[in-house]
């Protein structure tokens, strides 16, 4: 059957955007016609050399200015962290954005750049719309998805668990502070306890399908340490140092945990670790606590060799760039996964390579 066509941006070119840049390349539903970069040693490229596929003819730019005047139908937007004034612009140029950077619901944190985002969609009459693996995907659409077959729900829980060692970029070892001292460690803010107010927009969005409103977000923190030295490609983690971090944030709604998220990281098995924690694979396990007790767990396939192929940027992607169309053809605004509903991806089912 013959498809709508949608011309792309792809905003860019990190673990995330190239996800993203390799399936605008193969799916036929999309048109690439605009990559912008940041790293100059990338710039002027064509874009299919950046992820090691055919020619696209797509050039490579780091021109922002260029890349809001070019004629798009969406935006794929895949910086760490979002600029809402970049995004407000390109919102106002009359592009459609989706991104994996920023606000998917809108919670109390984001209000005033909600606002603005809400203004530029009007402006523009564009939409906006947000998502990811976790928040965005793991920790609310999956519990909804999973609420829709309970009698009563007393408590919603969601595990995390990461193999950073295995699962993971290596820079985060530094990044999320392992290798440290436990007591310095403990003292300071924590990659992931700065995460928490996007992690809470899950907690609202799980509060509000179920009728209900957080009122107050708590968080706990343990670690665990290097039993002993614990060899990785950019070096080691001491003896005695963090090895593993387990945070607990709970969104509190009436006086009861409504919705609680642990996400645990680890640099390896009980028997790196003191205490020997024992989580498992890197996987997302959601439990309903209620009746009936129920949990759906999310994880990789485990290869022929038995190793873990955990597809998290993939997924992490995927989770917004299958929602395109319906964000381009839905009416102007700030699109939640409520407002979007049910997707149906299009260009998935295709030959393969």
């Amino acid at each position: 059957m013959p498809q709508q066509r949608y011309r792309v941006i792809q905003w860019m070119t990190g673990d995330v955007g190239q996800v993203g840049l390799r399936h605008f390349a193969d799916n036929p539903v999309f048109d690439l016609v605009g990559v912008l970069v940041h790293d100059p040693e990338k710039v002027g490229k064509d874009a299919g050399d950046i992820v090691g596929i055919e020619p696209t003819g797509v050039v490579t730019t780091d021109d922002v200015e260029a890349m809001i005047a070019l004629d798009a139908d969406c935006v794929f937007y895949t910086p760490v962290i979002m600029d809402v004034d970049t995004v407000c612009r390109l919102l106002r140029s009359g592009k459609n954005v989706v991104t994996t950077s920023g606000f998917f619901h809108p919670a109390p944190d984001f209000r005033a750049d909600g606002d603005r985002i809400r203004a530029a969609c009007r402006d523009g009459q564009s939409s906006f719309h947000a998502g990811g693996i976790h928040p965005g995907y793991a920790g609310d659409i999956l519990p909804l998805t999973l609420a829709r077959l309970a009698n009563r729900i007393d408590r919603v829980v969601v595990y995390e668990v990461v193999n950073v060692l295995s699962d993971a970029p290596l820079d985060h070892i530094d990044w999320m502070g392992f290798g440290k001292e436990k007591d310095a460690f403990l003292g300071a803010p924590t990659l992931l306890g700065l995460g928490v107010p996007f992690f809470a927009q899950s907690m609202h969005m799980v509060a509000e399908g179920l009728g209900h409103t957080i009122d107050e977000v708590t968080a706990e923190l343990e670690v665990a340490t290097a039993a002993a030295e614990i060899p990785h490609q950019l070096g080691s983690i001491a003896p005695g140092t963090v090895a593993a971090q387990h945070h607990v944030w709970t969104g509190w709604s009436q006086g009861r945990p409504l919705v609680v998220f642990h996400a645990i990281y680890t640099t390896g098995g009980p028997e790196n670790l003191d205490p020997p924690w024992d989580w498992g694979k890197t996987r997302y396990r959601i439990v309903i606590e209620g009746v009936p007790a129920t949990e759906l767990t999310l994880a990789g396939v485990d290869g022929p060799d038995g190793t873990l192929n955990h597809p998290g940027y993939t997924w992490t992607a995927m989770s917004v760039v299958n929602a395109i169309p319906q964000v381009c053809d839905a009416s102007p605004g700030w699109l939640t996964h409520f407002d979007l509903g049910l997707l149906s991806p299009r260009g998935l089912v295709r030959q393969r390579p």
